[in-house]
């Protein structure tokens, strides 16, 4: 099932999320690696792999 704009989450869970996405682009920026910024940020590498691409 697909959900709409936001992927169903509240306003405050969106927000947390952006700042995560946020500061895995400044780690990206450094020179990080995408399994250890995944790790910390407890996110899978598959979504670091995305959102570096982006």
């Amino acid at each position: 099932m697909r959900y709409a704009q936001g992927g169903g989450l509240t306003a405050e869970r969106q927000h947390f999320r952006e700042r995560i996405r946020f500061e895995a682009g400044e780690r990206f920026e450094r020179g990080e690696k995408n399994a250890v910024i995944a790790k910390e940020l407890r996110v899978s590498v598959r979504s670091m792999e995305r959102w570096r691409r982006a």
